[in-house]
């Protein structure tokens, strides 16, 4: 038997591109195929638009937004999203970026002949209100 879940329901949900406060739900770290680096893919969930406050996309899956240990750099904004201070030296635990909220810019793309939503590492500090004047 299969069983739906909303999450599920809600995954093929395309979005109109714009900032969403979003809460990280999970982090998957495997071996890269080479073998020779790190992969980190995380999948949250949309809470509202950051700007408008609208909850019409509330629930829906983000997209899978990945890092790669030999990236690094990448990770930079997205931990500065999460109120860290980034500098040389700086070392952080990616596991603490789990149940943490930030804004995310998610846009479309097209994937197969389809229109998908897409995380292009655009990431800012969630606003006080969640909505802007």
């Amino acid at each position: 038997m299969i069983e739906f879940t909303d999450r599920d329901i809600k995954r093929g949900t395309v979005v109109e591109p714009a900032w969403y406060r979003v809460k990280i739900d999970s982090l998957e770290k495997a071996v890269s195929a080479k073998g020779d680096s790190t992969n980190y893919k995380y999948e949250g969930t949309i809470i509202s638009n950051a700007d408008n406050g609208s909850d019409a996309f509330a629930g829906v899956p983000t997209p899978y937004w990945n890092f790669n240990s030999k990236a690094i750099g990448f990770m930079a904004d997205f931990f500065k999203a999460l109120g860290q201070e980034v500098k040389a030296g700086s070392r952080f635990d990616e596991n603490n970026a789990v149940g943490k909220e930030l804004d995310v810019f998610i846009e479309n793309a097209p994937f197969e002949g389809r229109t998908v939503n897409r995380i292009n590492h655009k990431y800012r500090l969630p606003r006080e209100s969640g909505v802007t004047a």
